[in-house]
């Protein structure tokens, strides 16, 4: 008796939900740091961080491990993960279990380490397209600024603190404009926004351009 072979369904690519997430989460609370908490309460983001910029990024860096796609996989599943512990350190502070005094540091040291976990990523990213490289370049840019604006103890809309949100949405447009990208792209016979072709690739590999535009967080 012949066993009948079964094909993995045809799963879309979750990049654009994951960078969408991303960027929108990343958009509010970057408004927060740069307008300060009298134009834009930090409040605003929470519950998009729970639900948008951290599960919605995080079920798409799931379905990046169905792909097969390591970067998508550990960049979605890590900031989706990233916002859902900024919004339970948020809702510690709201709660009265973090005191006052030690709310920047902790930031400070939040924002270093995935400035670390960036540092590494920004150097992959560059095998993956011009577009998601520039996510994680100013990204990048971002985080180490804000993190040495809370050890300096500034405010959100005062010094390296508003200077990294007004960074933080330069990220956000960069990862909405990738986004934007991956659905219309994805839609297509053929690229419609341009992504940009990774920086760093062996000299032997062929990328097609159609392959880095249809596919702007490596899928």
């Amino acid at each position: 008796m012949a066993v009948e072979e079964r094909t993995a369904p045809l799963m879309a690519d979750p990049a654009p939900l994951g960078l969408g997430a991303f960027a929108l989460t990343t958009f509010l609370l970057s408004a927060h740091n740069a307008f300060g908490a009298t134009s834009v309460p930090l409040l605003a983001f929470f519950g998009f961080a729970i639900f948008y910029g951290g599960l919605g990024q995080f079920m798409a860096g799931m379905m990046e491990f169905r792909n097969k796609n390591v970067f998508g996989a550990t960049a979605f599943s890590t900031y989706g993960a990233f916002w859902m512990g900024l919004a339970g350190f948020v809702a510690l502070i709201l709660l009265g279990k973090v005191l006052p005094a030690d709310v920047t540091p902790s930031l400070a040291w939040i924002l270093l380490a995935f400035a670390i976990f960036n540092t590494y990523m920004l150097l992959w990213s560059m095998r993956v397209s011009g577009a998601v490289f520039l996510v994680f370049l100013t990204l990048e840019a971002t985080e180490i600024l804000l993190s040495i604006g809370n050890f300096n103890g500034s405010a959100a809309g005062s010094g390296l603190v508003a200077v990294g949100g007004y960074v933080g949405l330069l990220t956000a447009a960069c990862a909405w404009y990738a986004s934007a990208a991956g659905v219309v792209n994805g839609m297509s016979s053929h690229p419609i926004l341009p992504v940009g072709k990774p920086i760093w690739h062996d000299a032997d590999d062929s990328v097609p351009a159609t392959q880095v535009s249809d596919h702007p967080a490596g899928a």
